[in-house]
Formats: structure tokens, sequence, C-alpha cells
């Protein structure tokens, strides 16, 4: 492969990971944020207290801003949290869902986007 070709793979892979990343992150974070806020009242205060089932997604939206800086790191961070959601959300009680599972090994998929596109810019030159 010349390095023309693996500069257009590391350039589709790196903003394919970054937006739909981007996204993911923001649409599970705003639904993590708003959900349960009902039980606590609602409104204002009823978001503010159900903001911690949010953190993990905050978390993720910070390394996804480290991944857009440094590939390297931020989608070996990615990849590992991606791993760490996929047992927390999918394999720690006794519900599985499949979305769930989908979304948290998507994670991990554009982590691993992250290194790829890393890994052929440093090939190509």
């Amino acid at each position: 492969m010349d390095a023309v070709s693996k500069l257009q793979i590391a350039h589709i892979l790196r903003n394919v990971a970054r937006y739909s990343l981007l996204l993911l992150t923001l649409f599970t974070f705003t639904f993590a944020l708003l959900s349960g806020a009902e039980k606590y009242g609602g409104g204002l205060n009823g978001v503010l207290k159900n903001s911690p089932n949010a953190l993990p997604w905050m978390g993720l939206l910070l390394l996804v801003y480290v991944a857009w800086k440094w590939e390297w790191i931020g989608g070996l961070l990615i990849t590992v949290l991606g791993l760490f959601l996929v047992y927390y959300f999918n394999f720690q009680g006794p519900r599985f869902y499949w979305a769930v599972f989908f979304v948290t090994i998507l994670v991990v998929v554009l982590g691993v986007c992250f290194m790829l596109s890393s890994y052929l810019r440093k090939t190509a030159h």
C-alpha cells in the first residue's frame, strides 16, 4: 500500500471516529442526564440530582477531546473505557440488552479506529 492511500484511509478512519463518537457521546450523555430526572421531581433540580448517571459519558466526551488532539493516546484510552463500559453495562447484572451492547462495543471499535489512523499516518511517512 502506498503512502497516499494510507493517508486517505487514515483520514477517513479519523473523521469517522471523531464525528461518530462525538454524536454518540452527546446523545447518550443527554439521554443519561435527562432520563431519570423525573424521579427526582423533574426540572433543573431533578437534572442536577440525576447528573451522576451521565458521568461515564462525560468522561468519554473528555477522551474524545484528547483523541482529537492526540489520536494514539486518546484512541487507547477510549478503547480501554469502552471495554469497561461493555463489561459494566452488559455483564455486571442480570439484564442484557442488545442495544446497550451495540453502543458500548461501538465505543471500542471507534477507539481502535483512532489508533489505526495514528498508525497509518506514522507508517505513511
